[in-house]
This record gives structure tokens, sequence and C-alpha cells, in this order.
């Protein structure tokens, strides 16, 4: 018993004390397996399947001799003998859970994905994870995430490669919306047990916060062989579809759901979800009444629905939402969708100061859980502005891919880019994608960290031309699965590649960036009343906000003055008020003639995958251009944080 202790904390310490014991009694069985245990910990396989093979010999039925001689030939490079003695293990112990892991990792070394996922399925169910961490388990169920974080932490600190560790440490990570560190443990985690179908989820789950859905594809096509009519992972599928702009895929897959699993809320949602993609509107809202009826505590259905913006909720459904309120247990998550579903009726119904109330709440829930700090990007938009000079853009021109097939729509969300997206995807040379992720990707590859110790931009000059040449061509090749049309030119509205403008002419010169601007007010206040499920932690505070665009104006300014002309600016404002004068110059700065179709933006047929997908939808309007003023009585904060970009105070009316 004192072997088999010391045998993790000091595995020689346990091998002088096991030869020992064998030493003075040759035939102790028991320490000749701890003895040969002792040896494959200290990076000695080949004597643990000596002394192992020995043990096998004499008794041939014993599982345990088999599972450490399967360890043992693992740990000595013989797969195929170790695989065969792990085999005969479990064949004799059908519940030797220990055997079960370690054939599944033997599976995967050998590519065997299905056998590999079958044999940690059986390992979990013999093994369950029930009862284990169960402090951090309740911390993170009641949010409470720093205490989670610090007792998964030391759990590692004792056992680095726990992989339900590593997995519960990603759920803290994904509840922060930290979603780069979250896919970096359940990649971790599915090194270390990579048939670990639970962290496959999860991480299917963190790369659709990220909007990645041609990696996902593969994951999920693991995870449907082993169990082909999961609804979990169907649904997943239909999510990655539709990612890839493959709607009429994903409504297929998720229409059959709906019939087969016709109770289940989650299916529902993201059937209303891609009918909304499709701009079927009054299905979609079929679908979220039918989500909301099922499970009336749901907040994801009824923010989708208040997220329809041409939606307008009844007397009904508002009584419906302070009854879900007032519900003590409910969880925060759902209480903010609530919250900011709650202030859109009220808004729409006039009730300004009780809308705002609601607004303000439903912000300060999310902002609880992010770990935002403003003085981050400052620091990030200074050094950017240090790096990419005059001088350094003298220096490497001529580098990068010559395409000129990207426009790059940049800016705050809320600011009109989608609106800007419609108009260029009426053009027949262009496609609209989405909001791709791939020069941020590439971006945190080059060290972007979002900390203030972050390597990147500085990284990006120690690139060569050669090396940013190839960069261009991958951003090229990884965006092709997006441009399902085959049209010359493609829209990438990533708005926050504002950021990256740098990279981006470094990368692909000869592509075109258009910056979309709206009234600081109007923009910041359209973001606060947003519920966004994933990465726009500034719109959280009215602080934050104004902070976030002054930012990004320092930012646009430096670009203006060191790459002059590169950046075309388009007024929201302007647009509004001349859509033929100012498409025909966004149009020119493309390179591409003017189509009479682009004005009738609101008749094309395409996939729009963002909350202003019914908007653009519709010919233009001018409502949306001083909403803001209704809540100006409580804009103080946003206004001292815009400094002198705060337009003077006008008289607004305002409800009760």
């Amino acid at each position: 018993m004192r072997v088999a202790a010391l045998l993790e904390s000091d595995p020689r310490a346990a091998a002088r004390a096991a030869a020992q014991i064998v030493r003075s009694h040759p035939a102790e069985r028991t320490a000749l397996l701890l003895l040969a245990t002792a040896h494959r910990l200290c990076g000695d396989p080949e004597a643990a399947v000596a002394e192992c093979a020995a043990l096998a010999a004499a008794q041939p039925d014993s599982a345990p001799i088999l599972l450490e001689l399967g360890r043992a030939l693992r740990a000595a490079g013989r797969d195929p003998e170790a695989l065969a003695a792990l085999a005969r293990g479990v064949e004799l112990a059908p519940d030797l859970a220990e055997g079960w892991r370690e054939l599944s990792l033997l599976h995967a070394a050998r590519g065997d994905a299905l056998a590999c996922d079958s044999a940690y399925a059986r390992f979990e169910a013999l093994a369950p994870e029930s009862g284990r961490l169960e402090e951090a388990v309740a911390a993170l169920a009641e949010q409470r995430y720093d205490s989670a974080e610090e007792l998964l932490r030391q759990a590692l600190a004792r056992t680095p490669h726990d992989p339900l560790a590593l997995r519960l440490l990603a759920k803290v990570a994904r509840a922060r919306e930290n979603y780069p560190e979250a896919e970096r443990l359940l990649r971790q985690c599915l090194q270390f047990a990579p048939g670990y179908s639970r962290a496959r989820l999860d991480l299917l789950g963190v790369l659709h916060e990220q909007q990645k859905g041609e990696p996902m594809l593969p994951l999920v096509e693991r995870l449907l062989a082993r169990d082909p009519g999961n609804e979990d992972y169907r649904t997943v599928q239909a999510i990655a579809w539709t990612l890839l702009g493959e709607t009429g895929r994903a409504l297929t897959v998720l229409a059959t759901l709906t019939r087969e699993f016709p109770q289940s809320e989650v299916v529902w949602l993201n059937y209303g979800h891609t009918l909304r993609t499709a701009g079927r509107g009054a299905e979609a809202i079929a679908a979220y009444r039918r989500c909301s009826a099922l499970k009336p505590g749901f907040g994801s259905a009824w923010m989708a629905l208040a997220n329809l913006k041409t939606f307008r909720f009844t007397p009904q459904d508002v009584e419906a939402m302070r009854r879900e309120l007032a519900r003590e247990q409910l969880p925060e998550e759902e209480r903010s969708q609530f919250e900011f579903a709650l202030a859109k009726a009220l808004e729409d119904a006039g009730e300004y100061r009780d809308s705002f109330a609601h607004y303000a709440r439903a912000n300060s829930l999310r902002r609880a859980v992010v770990n935002y700090r403003g003085e981050v990007l400052t620091h990030f938009v200074e050094r950017t502005r240090t790096l990419y000079t005059r001088e350094f853009f003298a220096a490497h021109a001529g580098c990068g891919s010559p395409a000129p097939d990207p426009i790059f729509v940049v800016g705050l969300p809320r600011a009109g880019s989608t609106l800007v997206e419609q108009i260029l995807a009426s053009h027949s040379q262009v496609e609209g994608t989405r909001e791709l992720t791939d020069v941020t990707q590439i971006a945190v590859e080059l060290g972007d960290r979002d900390e203030e110790s972050s390597a990147y931009p500085q990284s990006v000059a120690a690139l060569t031309h050669g090396q940013l040449t190839a960069l261009g061509e991958r951003y090229l090749a990884q965006t092709r699965a997006h441009r399902l049309l085959g049209r010359a030119r493609f829209v990438d509205k990533m708005g926050s590649n504002f950021l990256h403008l740098g990279l981006i002419h470094l990368m692909l010169p000869n592509a075109r960036i258009i910056d979309v601007r709206r009234a600081p007010l109007a923009c910041c206040f359209a973001n606060f009343k947003q519920h966004f499920h994933r990465g726009a932690w500034f719109t959280y505070s009215l602080e934050d906000l104004g902070r976030y665009y002054r930012d990004y104006l320092t930012l646009m300014a430096h670009f203006d003055a060191v790459l002059p002309g590169r950046v075309y600016r388009l007024s929201y404002e302007a647009l509004v008020g001349d859509l033929e004068g100012e498409v025909r110059g966004l149009l020119g700065h493309c390179g591409l003639p003017f189509e009479e179709q682009c004005l009738r933006f609101h008749e094309t047929e395409r996939s729009v995958q963002t909350v202003s997908s019914e908007q653009v939808r519709r010919p233009l309007y001018t409502e949306a251009l001083g909403q803001w003023r209704n809540f100006e009585p409580w804009l103080g904060p946003l206004k001292e944080a815009l400094g002198e970009l705060a337009p003077p105070p006008q008289g607004a009316a305002h409800g009760a």
C-alpha cells in the first residue's frame, strides 16, 4: 500500500521500495506488478514489459496484469502487442475501466476514430464523472467563476492532464466569452483524451461562438459516426452548414429534427434562426413562438423575437416576460435575455424610462461575467500607431497577394455594415458572405492575445515579404468555402477587422477597405440595446462604449494619415440621405460599374446571418437615425466618455 501510494508522487522511490520487497519475497506478484509500473513511470518501459510478461505467463487470465502489460507495451512503442494485451484484458474483465481508456488511446494512435470514441464511451460509463471535482462543478453551476477557476487550476496542478478539469476550465473561459482560451483548453483536453465526445461537443460550441463553420464539420461528422441519430450532434451539423452559407442543407436537417423531436426547444430555436437567415421571417416567428411555448423560461426564444427588429410584442408577451423576470431561480444568462427583450418591447411602446432601466439591468448582468478592460484596446491602438508608420509601409511596398477579390467592410456593430454588404451583394460581380473570422485567426497566431503584453501587432515587423504574401494567399484559400456563387469579388464584413487594417494592407494590398461610420451617440446606444451572443464585450456599459468609439476613431485617423485614401469612408447618415449618390461612390471605389439593382438591395435573396437581417430586406428608412434621443436623459455616462464627440442636447419626448 505504501509503494502504491508513492507511484504518482515519487515513482523512483516506489521502484526502490518494490524492489526491496521482491528481494525479500521473490514470488510476491503484487510487488512485482508495482515494480513494473514504477519502471514504466520512471521511463524504462522495456524493463516494465519484461516484468509484466513474466507475470502474464504465470497468470494469463489476470486482467490487472494484462492492463499494465498493455500500458508498458504502449510506452515502449509496441502498439500491436499492446492492443492485443488490452483487448484480452477487457475481454476477461469488461468492467475494467482503465483498460477501455488505454484502448481508446491506442485506437487513436492507429487512426481508428470510431473505435477510439466507442472505447472511451465504455470508460465513461464505467468511471462516470459525477462525484469528481464536485466543488468546482457546483461553483460553475452557481456562476462563481473565480472560485471554479481556482479549484480547477489546483486540480490541474496535481494532475496536469486531467480531461475533466480541462473541459470544466474551458467552460469557465466560455462563460466569460474568452472563446480562444476555451478552444485552446478543449483542444488540449482532446490531445489527452481523443475519444472524449463531450469535450468534442463543447469544442463545437466554442467554434460556433467564433463563427468557425469549416472546422466544425469534421468534428460533428466524427460524433455522428458513432451516434447518427443524436439530436444535439445533428443540430450542430445544421449550425455548421448555416455558417458556411449552406442554408438549404441546414433547413433540411432541422426540419427533420422538428418532426423527430417536436418537444425540443433547442431544435425549434435553431430552426427559427436558420429560417430567419434564409429570409423566411413569418416561419421564423412561428418557430420561436413554438420554442417559447415549450419552455416559457427560455430567454433565447424571447431574445430571438426581439432581434427580429421589425417584430412587435403584444401586451400579453410583456406580462409573460415580467412573470419570468420575477422568478428568483431564473439563471442569469436567461435573465439578461429577458431584460433585453422586455426593454425592446417597452421601447416600441414608447415607455422609454422603463425601457432604459431594463436595458441597463440587461447590460449589467452581461458585464459582470466578462473580463473586459477598456485600457487594453487603448494600449493596442497606441502600439499599432507606433508600428505602422509611413516609413514602415514604404519599406513593405510590393508584398502580399495581389488578388483584388476581398472587400472588407469594417466599423462598429450597428453602424450599417450589413446594409452596405447587402448593397454590394446585390451587384452581379460581388458575393456577400458573413462576418469571417480568418483575419482574426491570423492575428491570434501572430500573438494577439487581447492582453497588454501581446506580441501583436509588433510581431508583424518580423514577417518577410514572402510570409506576408503567403498569409494573403492563405486568407483567400480559407475563405473560398464561403464563396458559393463563384463571383469575382466577395465581402468580408467582420467589423472588428478595423483593428487589423495594417495586416490586411500588407497581406492583400489590392483589397478594398470600407469603413462604415454612424454618428457616435446613435451607434453606441444601438449597441447598448443589443444582446450580442458573443464577443462584443465593450457594449455592456455606456462608459466602455464611449471609450471604444474614441479608440476606433483614433486608429482610423492614424491609417488615414499613413495610408491616405486607402480606406473609403461611408457615412450611414449620408447613405440614408442620398442612397444613389453614395452607392455610386461606393461602387466606384471598389472598381465596379454602377448597377441599378444595388439600389433595390432589399429585393436581393441571400442568407443574412446578423441581427440586421430583417432590416436589410426592407427599403431604406430613416426612423432609426434619431431613436437615441428618446433616451437622452439617461445617456450622461456615454456623453462624458465620448467627450467632444457627443452632439449638443436637444428636446425629446420621454415616455413614462
